[in-house]
């Protein structure tokens, strides 16, 4: 696989030298520079995989230019070139992390040879940081967490979706974990060794968006001085995930479809058609068939996305969860900021199963991480959260989305948060004691237990002792 390599020697015609045997032998990129301070700026303003350096140049030898460049990546393999061999030089190269030294003068076939294990140790380097990366990812992040019907319905169609070349559309509310949903479904694809590259097509400036994607070819425009790799090319046989589709301009529209019929793409600048493999997964907040309507959207590309479609719930929608997420989140926040906090209060839970969530599981996640962050004992307490922490109303608030209800689900939705504000309460009062709870309802305790299941409430959240 062709490379970036980086030759630093004050004497010119030894960079012409160097450059003409590696060029012609390989395909990999030769940049050379005989000042060693501007080969050192050039090292950290671009990607090298491989530096073969002199050690004795003025203004700074071989041995501090290697220390300064594996400070700015340690994984940068560096070869030092000596006419003054010796033990201590040599030992000294290898303990500061070269991966080799030649002495010079130097045969041609050595070069080659040594380059060419520097770049064969180069791709183990790359391959092995894809895979615990792949392994930290699938050990740390909760993807798809939730035990309620919705998610589990989700889980199983993303199981089923991942292993496929299917190109997937997944929609929702900001917050909802769209990406997360895309990232568990390029984990367990045939593919999640490779990269996952994610584009945000809101973040990125209508005017840079196609240099950003495809790339650019130096003096393709104003400030282009050099050749740039796109964000296709990164992602090339692994996943490209295209955030918030919707946003993406006309212009931008139409040279994705291509790239999704076809697999060709050109950098700007270039003539030059390229060939990407790539899967990919688009998301948006956006309804795109308004869109469509509208004229803001392509139709065409958006039947090339929504091959597979899937959606994600509002977190109101699936308020059974909100316990396991939250639990979750304290977890991930305790470690994080070293503090000793394992449980959340019932009366916390209580206070965060009440609310609606407008920012979705983005919002909860913030509110645990303030919470823990404030915490000053082992416990979540509702102090910590620092919400508003008024008693809901014992009539649930009717909200401007109920206007946009039919009468029938406005009514459901009605009951459930009253259902699930009276149980709580009930559970509060009882201290868990559900036999108790019934008995102030004046209902059955069978049905008690039959409401509590529906609504996703364990009694042993507000339980401070033993209780039945």
């Amino acid at each position: 696989m062709a490379g970036r390599i980086l030759i630093v020697d004050d004497e010119k015609d030894m960079l012409v030298l160097l450059q003409r045997i590696i060029s012609e032998e390989s395909e990999h990129q030769v940049v050379t520079e005989s000042n060693p301070q501007r080969a050192l700026q050039l090292f950290r303003e671009n990607p090298f995989d491989l530096v073969i350096t002199d050690l004795k140049m003025p203004k700074m030898d071989g041995i501090r230019l290697l220390e300064d460049v594996r400070k700015a990546n340690s994984d940068v393999s560096v070869i030092i070139l000596t006419a003054y061999a010796t033990i201590e030089t040599a030992v000294e190269a290898i303990q500061k992390g070269a991966f080799d030294y030649i002495t010079k003068p130097f045969r041609r076939e050595r070069i080659l040879l040594t380059v060419t294990k520097a770049m064969q140790w180069q791709e183990l380097v790359r391959e092995n940081k894809s895979l615990r990366q792949a392994l930290e990812a699938k050990e740390s992040n909760p993807h798809l967490l939730g035990s309620t019907p919705v998610m589990k319905d989700l889980m199983e169609r993303v199981r089923q979706v991942a292993p496929t070349m299917a190109t997937v559309l997944i929609t929702g509310a900001s917050g909802t974990g769209k990406e997360l949903v895309a990232s568990a479904v390029h984990q367990n694809s045939l593919r999640s060794t490779k990269k996952f590259v994610t584009v945000n097509c809101t973040a990125i400036p209508e005017q840079v968006i196609e240099s950003e994607l495809f790339g650019h070819l130096k003096g393709a425009f104003t400030g282009a001085w050099k050749d740039k790799r796109g964000l296709v090319e990164e992602a090339h046989e692994g996943t490209l995930f295209l955030d918030e589709i919707g946003d993406l301009n006309p212009n931008m529209q139409t040279k994705l479809l291509r790239l999704l019929q076809e697999g060709e793409y050109k950098p700007v600048g270039s003539v030059v058609t390229r060939k990407a493999d790539i899967r990919f997964i688009a998301a948006t907040n956006h309804n795109l068939k308004s869109d469509i309507n509208e004229k803001r959207f392509r139709e065409d590309l958006y039947y090339r996305l929504n091959v597979i479609h899937v959606e994600l719930p509002p977190l109101r929608e699936r308020k059974k969860d909100i316990p396991l997420l939250s639990h979750h989140f304290l977890k991930k926040y305790a470690q994080m900021n070293h503090k000793d906090v394992q449980e959340i209060s019932p009366e916390a839970i209580h206070l965060l199963m009440s609310r609606e969530y407008p920012g979705n599981v983005r919002e909860l996640e913030n509110i645990i991480e303030r919470g823990v962050i404030f915490c000053t004992s082992g416990t979540l307490n509702v102090k910590d959260l620092q919400l508003d922490t008024e008693e809901p109303a014992f009539y649930p608030e009717v909200g401007a989305e109920m206007g946009k209800l039919s009468f029938k689900d406005a009514k459901d939705r009605m009951i459930s948060r009253f259902h699930n504000l009276y149980i709580m309460s009930l559970l509060r009062e009882s201290g868990g004691n559900i036999s108790k709870a019934a008995e102030m309802a004046g209902i059955q305790r069978q049905y008690l237990h039959r409401l509590m299941k529906e609504a996703g409430i364990e009694a042993e959240q507000f339980r401070d002792k033993e209780g039945t």
